[in-house]
C-alpha cells in the first residue's frame, strides 16, 4: 500500500513539475498553452485512475487468496 502512496505521489509531482516548466519555457500562445496544459492534466489523470485500478485488482486477488485456506479448512 505504501509503495502505491508513493507512485501516486511521485505521478502528481511529476505532473506539476512538468506543467511548471510547459508554462514557464513554452513558445505557444496562452489558448494553445492551456489546452496542452488540459490534455497534459487529463492524461495523467487516467494514468493515475489506470494505476488505482491494478492495484485495487492485485490487492482484491491478494485479500481472496487470504480468504481461501480460512474457508476450506
Amino acid at each position: 500500500m505504501n509503495r502505491f502512496f508513493s507512485f501516486l505521489a511521485g505521478a502528481v509531482l511529476g505532473g506539476l513539475v512538468g506543467a511548471t516548466f510547459a508554462i514557464l519555457f513554452a513558445p505557444s500562445s496562452g489558448e494553445a498553452l492551456r489546452n496542452q496544459l488540459r490534455e497534459r492534466a487529463l492524461t495523467l489523470q487516467e494514468e493515475v485512475k489506470r494505476a488505482a485500478a491494478e492495484r485495487r485488482a492485485e490487492l482484491e486477488q491478494r485479500l481472496e487468496a487470504l480468504k481461501s485456506p480460512h474457508q476450506s479448512g
